[in-house]
């Protein structure tokens, strides 16, 4: 499991908080029973994001422009490309990309080396998409062999875990514009909101909390819940492993692949966390 230096990391701290639209207006014809009108819609942008290391091409993901930086960062260690914070040397925008879609994560010499096959695995990948190239118990024994089983003392009450959607809503600002946004956010035992981000993809949106705990030091979340909107997939419970996260959260349905690798990391899953119910799929020995 990550251990992380706190102090190390602030130096790497480049463009981490740069402002950015995420969200554009277009013209819209809206239909209802009063007749048709046309008004100005604010959408959710979407845009590529190239990923590279050292300089060489590492993964494009469509995503929406803002703290890019984390969610390099976060790429990199749910993919295995790092495994400590000390393998950055520095991650930056290209600044031969006139819009600031290129973002370059430059590793150590001793990192590269350690890390050339995960590297190599992960340039692969990128030319997949999300659902391909994961499939049943040899993908579990796999990411099991990189991933130890997570073992945490983090309880957590029924009443706080359902109040967590709602806080997590109340601050998905560019949600409440546009309505089209996935969010993931690290909670603290008690329910306090930690770290949100928000983004097109929900992989997106996890990585960049990881990235972000990442960048900061604080390394494996052993006493930290991730909630994610949406359904929970096997490549959510991928990055929360490697991150050291004990419990997972959705808004709606897990598959059957998340609840198995859940099951396999010692992860509590939690899913249909709804008003006053949810669904608690593995390792429930958690919930107070």
């Amino acid at each position: 499991m990550l251990a992380t230096n706190r102090a190390t990391m602030k130096s790497y701290r480049i463009g981490w908080n740069m402002t950015v639209r995420q969200s554009i207006r277009r013209s819209v014809e809206k239909y209802g029973t009063q007749g048709n009108v046309r008004v100005e819609d604010e959408l959710a942008i979407e845009e590529p994001l190239e990923i590279r290391l050292q300089d060489a091409p590492l993964a494009v993901t469509m995503r929406t422009p803002g703290h890019d930086v984390d969610l390099a960062a976060g790429f990199c260690i749910t993919e295995g490309v790092v495994d400590q914070p000390d393998d950055i040397e520095k991650i930056e925008h290209c600044r031969e990309s006139e819009d600031d879609n290129v973002v370059i994560v430059r590793l150590s010499t001793e990192a590269v080396e350690r890390h050339s096959e995960q590297i190599r695995r992960a340039q692969r990948a990128s030319f997949q998409s999300s659902s391909c190239g994961i499939c049943g118990k040899e993908s579990i024994e796999r990411i099991h062999q990189q991933i130890p089983s997570i073992t945490s003392d983090i309880q957590i009450s029924e009443k706080t875990i359902l109040s967590l959607p709602t806080t997590m809503r109340q601050t998905q600002a560019t949600f409440e514009t546009t309505g089209g946004l996935h969010a993931a956010g690290i909670f603290t035992p008690q329910g306090d909101l930690v770290t949100l981000r928000e983004d097109v993809g929900r992989h997106n949106a996890t990585d960049k909390v990881i990235g972000h705990h990442l960048m900061l030091g604080n390394l494996p979340l052993s006493s930290s819940i991730l909630l994610v909107s949406g359904r929970t997939s096997f490549e959510i419970l991928q990055k929360a492993g490697m991150a050291g996260l004990p419990m997972v959260g959705a808004i709606s349905a897990p598959s059957s692949l998340a609840v198995d690798l859940a099951d396999a990391l010692g992860i509590t899953l939690i899913g249909f966390i709804r008003d006053d119910r949810m669904n608690v799929y593995t390792h429930s020995n958690r919930i107070a």
